[in-house]
């Protein structure tokens, strides 16, 4: 889906999030430039070279020169800086892709431009960071949730829409506590188990040496997230500290369970264990409820 009137983006935040952006808007939306802002020097200069961007500018001028603002930074810093960039907008467009909605949201709640602001949350990543990580295509076929979009002017709204669409992604909304709960079960989680299993297996490898010669194709996607940045994650995780230690504690519980069984040699209860863990299988493989989502078939 093309929009008619080719925009300037500014991406604040030119990594695998924002970068990725960046190459499918540009060859799939109406773009007349896309300007980069980030607080690191080395990756404008990167993101130039790789053609994520088309020039580099001060937050202040790139906020001028732009329609749309897409906020790619920590969750953490995107709740720090949004206030000040609502304050500077005339009539653009700003929205963040961070991984918990309910904290920002709250920040900017009785903001006088918070109808220029959406909310969103693309469901797309790798565990790699930086300029270098941004690929094609990261976005096509995946959801991308929308929140609180009662609070967002329809102009704006439709603008943010169109451009996820014209990228392949299929549009959901949701409420942003809602959000964060779903978020912190399909996501965080795995990237807490990660990390984990990550420090448990090189405690041993201290301990016995070339353990990870046994590692093959398992291990290693069970732990790849593990790979992902402390930058990113730990602001998610505070932020979303609550629905996170619900789901660890659940979490933990369910481990237990497997260990008292385990410890007891009860074949039958980590059968039963097993085999109630194959049934996400069908929730997998479930077919989407058409009413929640938008998509674009004409792309």
């Amino acid at each position: 889906m093309q929009n008619k009137n080719p925009i300037t983006i500014t991406i604040i935040g030119v990594g695998l999030i924002g970068g990725s952006l960046a190459l499918d808007l540009r060859y799939k939306y109406a773009v007349k430039r896309i300007i980069g802002v980030d607080k690191n020097p080395n990756h404008l200069i990167r993101a130039k070279q790789l053609g994520l961007i088309d020039e580099s500018a001060t937050l202040k001028h790139a906020l001028e020169l732009s329609d749309l603002i897409i906020l790619a930074t920590p969750v953490s810093i995107s709740c720090k800086i949004l206030p000040g960039i609502l304050d500077k907008l005339d009539n653009q467009v700003v929205m963040d892709v961070g991984s918990t909605k309910a904290n920002i949201l709250r920040i900017v709640k009785e903001h006088p431009k918070r109808g220029r602001y959406v909310a969103t949350h693309p469901m797309a990543g790798t565990e790699f960071s930086g300029p270098d990580a941004a690929i094609v295509n990261l976005y096509r076929d995946k959801n991308v949730i929308l929140c609180d979009v009662d609070k967002t002017d329809n102009d704006a709204l439709e603008l943010v829409k169109n451009a996820y669409m014209s990228i392949g992604m299929k549009i959901l909304y949701m409420e942003s506590s809602a959000h964060d709960i779903h978020a912190a079960y399909v996501s965080h989680i795995s990237h807490i188990s990660s990390f984990a299993l990550s420090l448990t297996v090189l405690d041993k490898e201290k301990e016995k040496r070339n353990i990870l010669d046994m590692a093959s194709g398992g291990f290693e996607s069970t732990v790849r997230l593990a790979k992902s940045a402390a930058s990113m994650w730990m602001p998610i995780f505070m932020l979303n500290n609550e629905n996170v230690l619900d789901v660890m504690d659940n979490y933990i519980g369910k481990l237990q369970q497997f260990r008292d069984a385990i410890s007891n040699k009860d074949e039958a209860e980590v059968v039963r264990l097993i085999e109630e863990s194959n049934k996400i299988k069908k929730v997998l493989d479930r077919e989407e409820e058409p009413v929640l989502i938008e998509t674009d078939f004409d792309r």
